[in-house]
């Protein structure tokens, strides 16, 4: 087959978007370190402003941790629709540059400029000349990166935060992605970072030197993807909106979990997760599903239909933990968790204020 053109792939991410929402309508919380959460003990950072990010808090932190690093942290409830409006305006305005617009959160997405409705043939120009228009109808600054796949994109735009551009060219692939850790290609957790460290892969250099057959007999399908974007490469297509059929986040941990407390612990983190794709998707969920895998190898999964529909990680964390007992695990350790939403129905239908479930 003949080559194709390449592709010129942005990827728009805002900066701090929750927190940086709050800063814009209160000028009172500008300049301070805010973090953007619900209360109570077992709450997680959602999004942290770049005034924390110097004590170390971070999203998807335990809201305590973050309060014992930063005492002056000022926190703040999350206003949904409030963010939902401002994602609405940036989606416009990709909207006016390409069809090609591939939403990840409420605060960024993929978009294919390979052919775009306006801007001329420039991706740079038109990165530029969308995150001046982000600027000019919110007030909010975004930043973008821009390469011939969704992988580079991502991982540039993730170079020069906040408020920057960066570009990574076909020339320049092969000696940044050789001298990156492996824990900095997207998409590798820091439980496969571990497994693969144990395989002597430290960086992309020793990713790609590694067998894919190697990589396939560790990881499965997965493997085959690790030693694609080892090379740079990667086809997935910018994707437009499709319908949800469930909503989830897990994680495998690199210790395995021992004891109801210890995967208690790490709910909250994973509903926070869910939490922020339902929202970006303008949903909300009568079903809330609990999945273990064991150290065995072995899956369970616990499902609890609620009287109301939900979205809110204090919702998803109470309903998770209720399906969670001792004999579930049955002296077992937990290698990963998962939670996902399910019996989607569209946002609007869930009381304003968390649900308080018993148990």
């Amino acid at each position: 087959m003949p080559d194709l053109p390449p592709r010129k792939i942005i990827h728009v991410d805002m900066d701090a978007f929750y927190a940086s929402v709050e800063q814009r309508d209160d000028p009172a919380l500008r300049g301070a370190p805010l973090a953007v959460a619900w209360g109570g003990r077992r709450s997680v950072v959602l999004t942290a402003s770049y005034e924390a990010r110097p004590f170390g808090v971070r999203s998807a932190m335990p809201l305590y941790r973050a309060l014992e690093r930063c005492p002056d942290l000022v926190v703040v409830p999350p206003r949904f629709e409030a963010y939902r409006e401002v994602s609405r305006q940036i989606r416009a305005v990709f909207q006016t540059f390409t069809p090609l617009v591939e939403p990840l959160s409420l605060d960024e997405a993929y978009l294919d400029v390979t052919a775009p409705l306006r801007g001329g043939p420039s991706a740079t120009r038109i990165a530029q000349a969308i995150r001046a228009d982000i600027r000019a109808q919110t007030g909010l600054s975004a930043t973008a990166g821009i390469s011939v796949n969704k992988f580079l994109a991502k991982l540039a735009s993730g170079m020069n935060k906040p408020d920057g551009l960066t570009v990574i060219l076909p020339d320049q692939v092969r000696a940044l992605l050789d001298a990156l850790p492996v824990g900095d290609f997207h998409g590798v957790g820091p439980a496969t970072a571990a497994k693969l460290a144990g395989m002597g892969i430290h960086t992309g250099a020793d990713l790609r030197a590694a067998p894919e057959a190697a990589l396939r007999d560790r990881f499965g399908v997965h493997g085959a993807h690790f030693s694609r974007i080892a090379r740079g490469l990667d086809d997935r297509p910018v994707q437009p909106d499709r319908p949800h059929k469930s909503i989830g986040a897990e994680e495998t941990y690199a210790d395995d979990l021992r004891g109801v407390p210890a995967v208690l612990e790490r709910l909250p983190i994973l509903a926070a997760q869910v939490q922020r794709r339902l929202e970006h998707a303008g949903l909300t969920a009568r079903t809330v599903v609990l999945k273990l895998k064991f150290s065995d190898r072995s899956v369970i999964t616990r499902r609890v239909t609620l009287p109301h529909p939900v979205s809110a990680a204090p919702d998803l964390t109470r309903a998770a933990a209720r399906l969670l007992t001792p004999e579930l695990l049955l002296g077992r350790s937990v290698r990963l968790a998962g939670i996902t939403a399910a019996s989607l129905v569209p946002a609007g239908q869930q009381p304003t204020q968390p649900l308080l479930l018993g148990g």
